[in-house]
């Protein structure tokens, strides 16, 4: 069997999880200010965070990729539902490190629909996610296909390969592409 060049060594995952977590929790109170007292987001990024830290087995994150999860529609907020779903890719890193910038991509959405007015805010929160990944984790996302690139998992077609997220992974790999960011 093949291991799609999605997955990334475990290793990796797990730096890649703890970063896909920051993104995610970051964004976290535009869906708790829409939602409150619903802490399936909130788990889906503590359970990143078991994973990154070594607390959760990559079987046992893969098992339940499926649980917490928070459906469409059960915000109505855009901005809400892609902090949930920035929240859902962070705990989907340990089945694929692609899954990070899912993350990554979801929360600048988040932060784009939050403040439509000021498009500053999306690059703002590009720039923070550059400024937090370190020499080691840099070398994570370089590894993985281009958007598109690839026929099967996150980065293939889907939910990451359309509109704005698709534009701002994009622009994350270009970015991590290049030797100034």
């Amino acid at each position: 069997m093949t291991r799609s060049p999605q997955t990334l060594p475990e290793a990796e995952r797990r730096l890649v999880a703890a970063w896909a977590a920051d993104c995610a929790e970051r964004v976290l109170p535009l869906f708790e200010t829409e939602a409150p007292g619903d802490e399936r987001p909130r788990e889906l990024i503590a359970r990143a965070r078991r994973y990154a830290r070594g607390e959760l087995s990559v079987a046992e994150g893969i098992r339940r990729r499926f649980e917490g999860g928070v459906g469409v529609g059960e915000v109505r907020a855009a901005a809400a539902m892609a902090a949930a779903r920035s929240a859902g890719q962070a705990a989907g890193v340990c089945h694929m490190g692609a899954h990070g910038l899912g993350a990554a991509s979801y929360a600048v959405e988040a932060v784009r629909l939050a403040e439509p007015d000021r498009p500053q805010a999306a690059e703002d929160e590009i720039r923070w996610q550059l400024d937090h990944l370190s020499p080691e984790l840099r070398r994570a996302p370089r590894a993985l296909p281009a958007l598109g690139e690839s026929r099967a998992g996150p980065l293939g077609p889907g939910l990451l390969s359309r509109g704005q997220v698709a534009v701002t992974i994009r622009r994350l790999q270009g970015d991590l592409a290049s030797a100034d960011c």
